[in-house]
């Protein structure tokens, strides 16, 4: 019984030994084996089984691929006394397992040194340059238009000399120097957003609003003067109208005055006895009324009718 379990426990040391003595590399990974803290041999890259001295030695297994550093925004001074916030990012790799294991053990520490690295190169870049060069690429003229003005008017007559790649590429070039003393090889970094800072965007922000309110000022103006300039023709128009329906009426009371003075013409013609009496007559219905008083001499040819027709009704009333 004793013999089983001491072959038992043997049998399951050397199981366990063995188990212990292989790892597997994959393709996306590296490793560096080390012996009580301290790195043996070079790293190994070789997808595959591998051997190791079981117990004794430990796997630390990297990333073979591109990873990812995502800075926190930053303030910073550029050349021409703007200050901005700056959020930048970078793509990189371990290139070395065996020098990144020894000066900075995993990747938690390679995010702290990119952070200390990045960003204070693009502090030191950008303090260099202008902010036109940091926000533009390239002279390619402003779009004309109100909105070309709000943000950037003081910056329109500003010539880029290197523009926001230059500016990236030179991050790069001056970060990418120290990387390789920590197996650290830095392929890209970029600028994802460029602020203004609090104080310096509620100016902006005021300038904005300010420049909106001009341009709808503008637009009440002119629609205003476009109104004005509506309603001056709609009353020319009704003028000319009113005027040329006035002379219409006027050539047609006129035509018609003149038909009936041809009438009466005629009619003075064949009777003129007739005429007098019907003309003196709407004489009287046109001016006599129960209040009116006449003051008529005898010979009056008003008053020749009224005193013939006195058996047919009794005349207006008369003082001489």
């Amino acid at each position: 019984m004793n013999r089983t379990v001491v072959a038992s426990i043997v049998g399951g040391v050397a199981l366990l030994s063995l188990w212990s003595a292989f790892y597997t590399v994959s393709e996306t990974e590296q490793v560096v084996v080390t012996q009580f803290g301290q790195p043996i041999g070079t790293a190994t890259s070789e997808p595959g089984l591998h051997v190791k001295l079981p117990f004794v030695q430990d796997v630390n297994v990297f990333d073979k691929r591109w990873l990812e550093w995502d800075g926190n925004a930053t303030q910073v001074p550029t050349r021409d006394k703007k200050y901005i916030w700056v959020d930048t990012y970078a793509r990189w790799r371990i290139a070395d397992p065996l020098r990144f294991f020894q000066r900075l053990r995993d990747e938690r520490g390679a995010q702290s040194r990119l952070d200390d690295i990045i960003d204070g190169e693009t502090r030191n870049v950008i303090a260099s340059h202008n902010l036109i060069e940091v926000v533009r690429s390239s002279n390619r003229t402003f779009e004309q238009g109100e909105e070309a003005q709000d943000v950037l008017e003081a910056e329109e007559t500003r010539e880029v000399q290197h523009g926001r790649d230059k500016i990236t590429r030179l991050v790069l070039a001056r970060a990418s120097q120290v990387m390789p003393e920590y197996g650290i090889e830095l392929v890209d970094v970029q600028i994802q957003r460029v602020n203004y800072v609090d104080t310096v965007q509620a100016k902006v922000f005021d300038r904005m609003i300010s420049e909106r309110k001009r341009i709808g000022d503008r637009h009440r103006s002119e629609g205003q003067g476009k109104s004005a300039e509506i309603r001056g023709k709609k009353e020319r128009e009704l003028k000319r109208i009113e005027s040329e329906a006035y002379r219409k009426t006027q050539e047609i009371m006129g035509k018609a005055d003149a038909e009936a003075a041809a009438i009466y013409s005629s009619a003075y013609g064949h009777d003129p006895e007739l005429f007098r009496f019907v003309r003196t007559l709407s004489t009287y219905r046109d001016t006599i009324d129960k209040e009116t008083w006449l003051v008529l001499s005898t010979d009056a040819e008003a008053f020749r009718y009224l005193r013939s027709s006195s058996a047919a009704s009794s005349p207006a009333p008369v003082r001489r």
